[in-house]
């Protein structure tokens, strides 16, 4: 109870002290909590970011997926000699991973002559078309969520279209084509409804329903190709030996692996559900994803340590003050026979008090601070990591600890004369 009553009465004896005290473990916390809270939810919001500028993982025939390097160049011999069943495509969203895959768009690509004798190429899609999953039966997908960023001159067709076309803008600079007017192929009149921007690949081409292609070029129900775009975790030293050769790995290294949402990881059990295809991670866009996140997360986890050491510098200069201060209350109690160690687990206690308060206040209040750095940075807050709260708290409580570690070794060369008469 004498202690209780000796604490009480230093917290509110000198509560300009605590008030600094206070505020600085506070306004700590909230750095921590906030950081924190950013860096467990950025890498999602990161990833749903970046996502939405195209696919990183590409689906290919067996014969398709076969490649040569010569002299710099990548030549698939077989490419086109090879499809892709389309009734498959539902396989990709069946995989462990089904949740994770936040779309896909199937292409097959080729090229007819018109009544002319000229040659046209074309690539046929999904736009945004409902593809019945069996746990989402009204599951949409295609190449608007794959690529937002496609703009339409004109109006969007539909995904059942059989008489409107697309055209890249190139393709249609060059033959001198416009909205409205028409084009024979085959023996179908097909009807420019709008010229695409933004799809880099197929500026020389005509764009259309992937049932119309598949009509054109005599391929029904088959694909040449499918881009898929999925949200994945950094990689790191274990993705990339699987990604070089899964058998290398041992039972718990491949358990991990796979049960972890890597772009090989996903890529593979899409290989494994969808018969007769070859999935092909694009390391180039999933590694500069991995790179993007990992600095960031770096940035906070160095301002969060920064925060760290801040606070406990603070904490340290405050508790200095406050020793020299209480010197002769120190020295009453050395001569009523208390110990340092009794004397510093006095003053520590009070530290911890105020850190206990500050830290969980400056917890909540960081929650606050991420949700409106998220919402100035993606839009929309992020998700509450309640795990969070007690790691801040225990953050706030080390540096009470460690910022009282120093100056309390001037307590042990206090003499209770020295002090007590005003000698020191």
């Amino acid at each position: 109870m004498m202690e209780f009553r000796i604490i009480k009465g230093a917290i509110w004896g000198n509560k300009t002290q605590k008030g600094l005290a206070f505020l600085t473990i506070f306004l700590a916390s909230s750095l921590i909590a906030a950081m924190l809270n950013l860096t467990l939810g950025v890498g999602d919001k990161i990833a749903k970011e970046l996502r939405s500028y195209g696919s990183n993982i590409v689906v290919l025939p067996h014969g398709g997926s076969l490649s040569l390097e010569i002299e710099g160049q990548e030549f698939q011999p077989l490419q086109g000699e090879t499809y892709l069943e389309e009734s498959r495509l539902k396989s990709i969203k069946e995989i462990f991973w089904r949740n994770n895959i936040v779309g896909f768009a199937p292409f097959l690509e080729g090229r007819i002559k018109d009544k002319e004798g000229e040659v046209w190429t074309l690539a046929g899609t999904y736009f945004d078309k409902i593809v019945p999953i069996a746990d989402e039966p009204s599951y949409q997908t295609g190449a608007k969520i794959l690529y937002p960023f496609w703009s339409v001159e004109g109006e969007w067709i539909e995904d059942d279209s059989m008489t409107e076309i697309l055209l890249g803008e190139e393709l249609a600079k060059n033959r001198g084509l416009k909205i409205g007017d028409t084009i024979w192929l085959g023996a179908l009149e097909l009807k420019v409804k709008g010229i695409l921007h933004g799809f880099e690949e197929g500026n020389y081409k005509i764009i259309a329903s992937l049932s119309l292609v598949q009509k054109l070029l005599d391929a029904q129900g088959k694909v040449s190709r499918v881009e898929v775009s999925a949200l994945t975790v950094p990689e790191n030293d274990l993705s990339i030996k699987a990604r070089r050769d899964p058998e290398a790995l041992d039972a718990l290294e491949y358990d991990t692996w796979y049960c972890t949402a890597y772009v090989s990881s996903i890529a593979y059990q899409i290989e494994e559900e969808y018969k007769g295809a070859s999935a092909k991670a694009l390391m180039k866009v999933s590694d500069g994803e991995s790179k993007v996140v990992k600095k960031i997360q770096s940035l906070m986890g160095v301002v969060t340590l920064l925060a760290l050491l801040s606070a406990s510098i603070g904490i340290a200069s405050l508790m200095a003050s406050e020793i020299h201060r209480r010197k002769k209350e120190i020295g009453l109690l050395k001569a009523l026979g208390a110990s340092s160690l009794s004397i510093y687990a006095l003053f520590v206690s009070e530290s911890l008090l105020v850190a206990l308060l500050s830290g969980t206040l400056g917890g909540l209040a960081g929650y606050g601070i991420s949700m409106l750095m998220a919402l100035g940075i993606f839009g929309h807050t992020l998700g509450v990591s309640w795990i969070i709260l007690p790691l801040t708290v225990s953050f706030a409580l080390l540096v009470a600890l460690f910022g009282s570690l120093l100056p309390m070794r001037g307590v042990v060369d206090l003499l209770p004369a020295e002090v007590l008469y005003g000698r020191k």
